[in-house]
């Protein structure tokens, strides 16, 4: 059986028409492009010879067999092993939005479904919601309705967003916003069922969504304590019934 994972390529930015070649040619057809920039200190660029350099961030979403292909492909043809020339990587998926995201997200790659958590004992996920850009608002309304707290959002921009209606049924926009949602595990599926509902093919937003495990967070505590008083005080409400 298959595992899911997002694939996280990192290179410069003048690498970026390279990288877009390399993965279409080995007919992988989805990912979402941002950019990014190296924080080398001057000390390390001057020892090795190097300028600062801007990146380009790749997102997408693989097989396990893929990512083998693909990780071969780029040692051998991207020499991306060579010190400076990128990094890739991949991330464990616990869950995608709707059979109709995972056949767009992965188009002809073969797939069969496994357990949905890689990571059972984690406590928390990370929501990547990837919507039409300037659906922001709505879509972060949907998610605090049903108890997300904050959102940080990246500008990208999507590749293979003309296939998308045969595998969605709908045309997608190239300009993309994604949403990124640390959550509690037990909340994730109310949350991700609200964005789909109401933000998701459907309607305007166009709304990908999938998490990923996360398996230790700092700086949540304040939201944490507040969704414990929560649930404290309904448990107190039922009780007094």
């Amino acid at each position: 059986m298959s595992r899911l994972y997002m694939m996280v390529t990192i290179t410069d930015r003048n690498r970026k028409k390279k990288f877009e070649e390399f993965y279409k040619k080995n007919e992988h057809m989805v990912f979402f492009t941002t950019l990014g920039r190296g924080t080398a200190n001057s000390e390390m660029l001057d020892y090795f010879g190097l300028e600062e350099s801007e990146k380009v961030v790749i997102l997408s979403v693989v097989t396990e067999e893929t990512w083998k292909k693909l990780r071969r492909e780029m040692i051998v043809k991207m020499q991306i092993d060579v010190p400076g020339t990128g990094i890739a990587f991949i991330v464990p998926l616990s869950s995608i939005g709707g059979e109709k995201t995972l056949h767009f997200l992965i188009q002809s790659e073969k797939f069969e479904r496994e357990e949905e958590s890689t990571l059972k004992e984690t406590e928390y996920e990370l929501l990547v919601a990837i919507a039409n850009q300037g659906c922001i608002d709505t879509v972060m309304d949907v998610a605090r309705s049903v108890g997300a707290g904050g959102g940080t959002v990246i500008h990208a921009k999507g590749t293979g967003m003309e296939t998308a209606e045969k595998f969605l049924g709908v045309s997608l926009a190239a300009e993309k916003e994604i949403i990124l949602i640390v959550t509690r595990k037990k909340q994730k599926n109310a949350i991700m069922k609200a964005m789909m509902e109401q933000t998701g093919l459907a309607s305007k937003e166009k709304t990908i969504i999938f998490s990923l495990p996360v398996t230790s967070t700092v700086g949540l505590r304040m939201y944490i304590d507040e969704m414990d008083m929560d649930e404290m005080d309904m448990d107190e409400e039922e009780k007094d019934r």
